[in-house]
């Protein structure tokens, strides 16, 4: 009854979420059931472990695994009813909410002239606009092809306008949506299952994603602005009817930023710290400060009710949707139609309805990994291999390297066609314990692979941003692909980059030692952060973005010959290895390229 019961579900997945992810479970289910035969006929003994799933013992019965089997769908984490489910439930569910009602605030537009306002002064222009708009809609949609198609159906028409090709247009366009994922405080449902797999606050998970996503949308900001001078595009400068802001603008950035900052708030706000404020004593509350720092208690009900929401993800996001509730009552078209927020709740209750399908097709991979050990035995025999052979994975980075290459590859390849979810847990499961057993933090290896899941949206052959993008430009969706790929390529370094670099991730849980018997940290980590360090390490990674987004546009002051770009990459490089003759003198190499191609003659605009 189960099994067919799940068989439906996977049908509907198929119709709802397409064919790849159903694939993907029932290959594993496929590979479970066929491993559990070859037990049954020809027993354990003597059998590659790979080919085998034990039930029980001598003599062999299907029917010894039927506890095991009924303990692990519905009893314990890993079950059909488990973490995921839990997660989506718990945390996920009030920002599902939240998303459709800010979709009825009709703020994405207000943002949008926000955005046009901050770089009207820039020679990108609509394409700048194109990034802060996606960056700041992408925080509140969570989803690549929603952004594309909230902002780009008014940004990239202006950016063909101005002069940039429909490709190039639909490129940034689909690049800066999907780092929408990456960018705090709203991350999307994936950054909520990260958190809830890793076992780390969501307010750390925002602190940790803050550089590298201030990075990525760096680069892409630079790659815009060497495009512009290679085709002579002028800044505008003056401020244009569309672009400015009305009252009723205003209202709707309220109902964007506000309940942002409740979020913020909540989650950034230590539980301990309710109630330790100068105005405390008017409430009655009684403090007491100790070494350790200060404790509230007699705290009267509203006061409680906010210390049980502090840092808690869920809490937080239905605080914020009903602040919003409350806020849409200033709007005057809502007062005149308030069935929108009705059919903004029954929208998100259709989109939790088709997340729960997903999550259940995750859960029978998740269930079939455990099953088997399909997941433990790659990690231990990687790991395993590594060390037989005498390699010390922190002196040879380089099998380090391979390593993250083949996680990389694989995220890419399960993700394409499929959501960011579920392409972030199916390679987090499979080749997580491995990244783990290489002594890589248990953080740090789920940032990674949670990169490369968002960035398969605009990877090639099944791009969907990039596609969502050129259904609006009227480009080939391929060419858009390539493009967008060439313009957000900085979301396929940054995570090697924080590998190598944990301490960019801020937080604590990114330096810590995965490996048992050892350290508490990794080594040459404390678990701190040293400004010092930390401002001279992202002061690199911005000059070497700098080199890689010239090499990008082909372009800085004039047009650059392949050589000079194969220079800038190798100088991008080498500035960020860690050993210190090698990065200063990586850095001065690079400074000396650059005001030799500044003292060279600017051969004039070259138009694309």
């Amino acid at each position: 009854m189960m099994a067919a019961s799940i068989a439906v579900f996977l049908g509907y997945n198929v119709r709802v979420w397409g064919f790849p992810l159903v694939a993907v479970a029932i290959l594993m289910a496929g590979y479970t059931l066929l491993t559990v035969l070859i037990w049954y006929y020809f027993g354990a003994e003597d059998m590659n472990k790979y080919l085998v799933t034990k039930l029980g013992g001598e003599p062999r019965m299907l029917l010894d695994g039927r506890p095991n089997v009924r303990d692990v769908l519905v009893n314990n984490a890993q079950g059909l009813l488990g973490r995921f489910m839990a997660i989506l439930m718990t945390t996920v569910f009030p920002y599902i909410v939240l998303g459709s009602l800010f979709g009825v605030s009709a703020g994405g537009r207000a943002l949008i002239k926000v955005a046009f306002l901050w770089t009207r002064r820039l020679r990108g222009g609509p394409a700048h606009a194109a990034i802060v708009s996606s960056a700041m809609f992408g925080t509140i949609s969570g989803g690549p092809v929603v952004n594309v198609l909230s902002t780009g159906v008014l940004t990239i028409p202006m950016m063909l306008r101005r002069g940039f090709s429909p490709r190039f247009a639909g490129g940034i366009e689909a690049a800066a949506s999907s780092g929408g994922q990456i960018m705090p405080p709203v991350m999307g449902v994936a950054a909520f299952v990260l958190s809830a797999m890793t076992i780390v606050p969501y307010r750390d998970v925002i602190v940790a994603a803050t550089l590298p996503a201030l990075a990525y949308f760096g680069c892409l900001f630079l790659t815009v602005v060497f495009q512009a001078r290679k085709q002579g595009i002028e800044a505008v400068g003056k401020v244009s009817e569309d672009m400015r802001l009305t009252r009723t603008d205003m209202l709707h950035l309220l109902m964007i930023f506000l309940p942002i900052l409740l979020i913020l708030l909540l989650l950034l706000t230590p539980k301990e710290a309710i109630g330790c404020g100068p105005l405390s004593g008017l409430w009655g509350v009684t403090r007491i400060v100790s070494e350790t720092g200060c404790r509230a208690e007699n705290l009267p009900w509203f006061l409680e009710l906010i210390q049980n929401s502090a840092g808690d993800a869920g809490s937080a996001g239905w605080w914020a949707t009903a602040l919003l509730v409350v806020l849409f009552f200033l709007d005057q078209e809502i007062r005149r139609q308030p069935g929108k927020i009705l059919s903004a709740l029954a929208d998100a209750g259709l989109l939790v309805s088709r997340l729960y399908l997903m999550f259940l097709a995750v859960s029978v991979i998740d269930f079939c990994l455990n099953f088997t050990g399909l997941s433990n035995y790659i990690a231990i025999d990687i790991v395993g291999w590594l060390r037989n052979s005498g390699v010390d994975i922190g002196e040879s980075p380089a099998f380090l390297f391979v390593a993250l290459l083949a996680t990389m590859l694989m995220a890419i390849v399960l993700g394409m066609g499929m959501p960011t979810v579920p392409a972030y847990i199916n390679v987090a499961l499979l080749m997580g314990p491995m990244l783990v057993g290489l002594g890589i933090a248990t953080f740090t290896a789920h940032m990674f692979v949670f990169y490369f899941a968002v960035a398969s949206a605009i990877t090639p052959p099944v791009a969907i941003a990039a596609f969502a993008a050129a259904s609006i430009t009227k480009a080939d969706p391929m060419a858009t692909g390539v493009a967008a790929v060439r313009a957000g390529i900085v979301m396929f370094i940054i995570p090697f980059i924080f590998v190598f670099y944990p301490e960019l991730l801020l937080i604590e849980q990114a330096q810590l030692n995965p490996l048992p018997g050892g350290d508490r940290f990794l080594p040459g980590f404390d678990g701190g952060i040293h400004l010092l360090h930390l401002l001279g390490l992202f002061a690199r990674l911005a000059f070497a973005l700098y080199l890689l987004a010239s090499v990008l546009a082909r372009f800085e002051t004039r047009a650059m010959g392949r050589a000079e770009m194969a220079l800038r990459l190798a100088l991008a490089a080498i500035i960020m290895l860690k050993a210190p003759y090698l990065h200063v003198a990586g850095i001065l190499v690079a400074i000396a390229v650059m005001l030799w191609h500044r003292r060279t003659p600017d051969p004039g605009t070259v138009q694309v």
